[in-house]
């Protein structure tokens, strides 16, 4: 079965594929409406279940678009509308899924639950979002760069904040194909050790660094992130904010990358906090070429996952 299930458990000729295939379908989708079918429609006959534990607008929409323009029929469930892992199994649900659906995509909690899913279920399984990582969002900022600057092998990417779910993508796609990372966040928000140590295996090892001015010397891209959970507690975002405020990406900030260095975050942003208008705005900013290729990238991955 093949799954998408993370960055580093993919085979990076895999992944060197899924991009190529994402560039094709883009191209090959340009001037049409959004909602004409692809040419090729491979999706055809095909249902995708679209499970969201959490809330979205960029990947359900992507998603659910997706599907559509490759000629399949979507199916959207929230937490709301199942019992997964709650009334019933998760390994049942995912053996129910697999009766009527030729493809599941779940964005949830923990990643436990993706695994379980993964595990049991008789047809393939994407990784739409977990608090562990999020390879369907890295695998768009990929896309993005190379659109922009050419291949990503041999650059530099500097992430400013949260060592969170995105950046541990990014680390494991450094590690798979080949461009350095630095971090710059506070020590209390580090990556997990074990994104640390898949990055320094595979040859890539993460530095870090706390002055986020030395960090962003000689960037090609600056990626950062909103600060806050739509989860946390008033405590725990005043608590956050304290910490990631010097981690802010401004007009100052971008001065110390180099001139031509791209700008990410993968939105929703709160403008003013992580990053400000100036810098969101303005002409190194790729944020909605990059949210749009949430669009291709992910099309790409389930034509992959179902071999077509």
């Amino acid at each position: 079965m093949t799954h998408f299930l993370d960055i580093h458990k993919t085979d990076p000729g895999d992944l060197r594929s899924i991009l190529d295939q994402s560039n094709k379908m883009k191209t090959a989708r340009a001037g049409r409406p959004k909602g004409a079918p692809d040419d090729e429609a491979p999706l055809d006959g095909h249902i995708v279940a679209l499970i969201f534990e959490k809330p979205s607008t960029r990947t359900r929409v992507s998603f659910d678009v997706g599907v559509r323009q490759m000629g399949g029929q979507t199916l959207v469930l929230t937490g709301a509308e199942m019992q997964l892992g709650h009334g019933e199994t998760i390994a049942d649900t995912a053996r129910v899924l697999s009766r009527y659906v030729d493809l599941i995509m779940i964005r949830t909690f923990e990643e436990e639950a993706l695994l379980e899913l993964a595990e049991h279920a008789t047809v393939p399984v994407i990784n739409g979002l977990t608090n562990r990582s999020h390879p369907c969002q890295i695998m768009a900022d990929i896309m993005t760069f190379e659109e922009h600057r050419g291949p990503i092998a041999g650059k530099r990417v500097v992430w400013c904040g949260d060592g969170n779910n995105v950046f541990a993508s990014f680390a494991h796609a450094a590690g798979q194909l080949g461009f350095d990372l630095v971090f710059s966040g506070p020590e209390t928000l580090d990556p997990e050790p074990a994104v640390m140590d898949f990055a320094a295996g595979a040859g890539r090892p993460i530095r870090i660094e706390r002055d986020p001015n030395r960090a962003v010397e000689g960037a090609d891209l600056v990626v950062t992130d909103t600060w806050i959970s739509m989860h946390d507690s008033q405590t725990a975002k005043e608590r956050r904010h304290n910490q990631l405020r010097p981690y802010q990406v401004n007009a100052e900030l971008m001065r110390h990358a180099s001139t031509n260095a791209l700008f990410m975050h993968c939105l929703p942003a709160h403008r003013g906090e992580e990053a400000t208008n100036e810098v969101m705005d303005g002409p190194n900013s790729v944020i909605f070429d990059e949210a749009e290729n949430r669009l291709h990238a992910q099309k790409a991955v389930m034509r992959w996952c179902l071999g077509l």
